[in-house]
């Protein structure tokens, strides 16, 4: 490795912690612009959890898709930022709530500023899976780098997600399919998939009807369901009544005909 051809040394220090301060606060504050404006023309962001490096005409779509997209979903630092000359080490952590428990992102940073600018980013990163089970640590590195997704977009596409059923609820579509939350979401099929099962931990189908559940259950406890609970599973979107109750029983341990005597005991007392 060529030694690197410009100044370094202690007296680096102030303006690289500038530099790279400005740039933490881009992304803090979800500036795209003002963290393409710190990018050197000659730029190379080595990328090795997916093992890839991108230059400066690939680093405009790669830092939208991982720009954190709401209030709340600000990047976690696990420790101070540390600057040593023309360089500096940033450690972060991406936490994702699965279906069986957290899923950590665990990345660092080593940053190079030359003239005034970002010349290099090394990113490392791992994936780290918490369940309540206990299970082993380690991640599926080669099945991200292969369907191209680093830490920072996988949790943004969890969020992405989310955000899609809450807000477009296609989940009232009996007929709902991978394919059509891939087509609609912006992601592939094969990225859903993997996001779903090896991340939150559970099947489309799962995802799909606990989320048909939550909107039938909201108009249940505000008192706006008046239709029979059958029709209201149909009209939620379940497309089999055994489905409606096998889900509903896991997710309040009570039929539906005992959660509706509990929610009339409530409202008299």
């Amino acid at each position: 490795m060529s030694p690197i051809a410009f100044p370094d040394g202690p007296d680096q220090t102030p303006p690289t912690t500038e530099v790279v301060m400005r740039y933490h606060l881009c992304w803090k504050h979800r500036d795209l612009d003002g963290v393409m404006a710190l990018y050197h023309p000659d730029i190379q962001y080595h990328d090795f959890f997916q093992n890839r490096v991108l230059g400066h005409d690939e680093l405009r779509d790669y830092v939208r898709a991982c720009l954190p997209h709401e209030a709340g979903e600000d990047i976690v630092h696990s420790d101070r930022i540390r600057v040593d000359g023309c360089t500096a080490f940033i450690q972060y952590q991406v936490t994702v709530q699965g279906g069986e428990g957290l899923v950590a992102f665990q990345s660092s940073e080593a940053i190079t500023v030359k003239d005034g600018l970002i010349w290099r980013i090394n990113e490392y990163a791992t994936l780290v899976r918490q369940h309540a089970k206990g299970s082993q640590a380690g991640g599926p590195r080669p099945a991200t780098s292969r369907l191209g997704l680093s830490p920072r977009q996988l949790s943004t596409m969890a969020q992405d997600l989310e955000h899609y059923f809450n807000h477009q609820r296609p989940y009232l579509d009996p007929e709902l399919d991978l394919q059509q939350v891939a087509d609609e979401s912006g992601y592939s099929r094969n990225q859903i998939s993997y996001l779903l099962n090896q991340v939150l931990g559970q099947s489309f189908y799962r995802y799909v009807n606990q989320a048909r559940l939550q909107y039938l259950m909201a108009g249940l406890d505000n008192g706006s369901a008046e239709a029979p609970i059958d029709q209201l599973a149909f009209n939620a979107g379940f497309n089999s009544l055994s489905a409606f109750y096998k889900c509903f029983r896991e997710h309040t341990g009570l039929s539906p005909k005992a959660y509706l005597k509990q929610i009339s005991l409530r409202a008299r007392t």
